[in-house]
């Protein structure tokens, strides 16, 4: 296996990171996705509970 550049180095760590950054992206947008879906599914019965 071959070794790799400084520069090659330095370009695996910025795909990575833009990587990282866009799985949670999609990650947050899910749970909201989730969350939406659950609050809508309830409906006004959610303000209407007993304390």
């Amino acid at each position: 296996m071959s070794e790799l550049t400084p520069e090659q180095t330095e370009e695996l760590k910025k795909r990575r990171r833009r990587r990282s950054i866009a799985l949670a992206v999609v990650l947050g947008a899910l749970a909201i996705l989730f969350y939406a879906v659950t609050i809508v599914k309830i409906g006004p019965a959610i303000l209407q509970r007993p304390l």
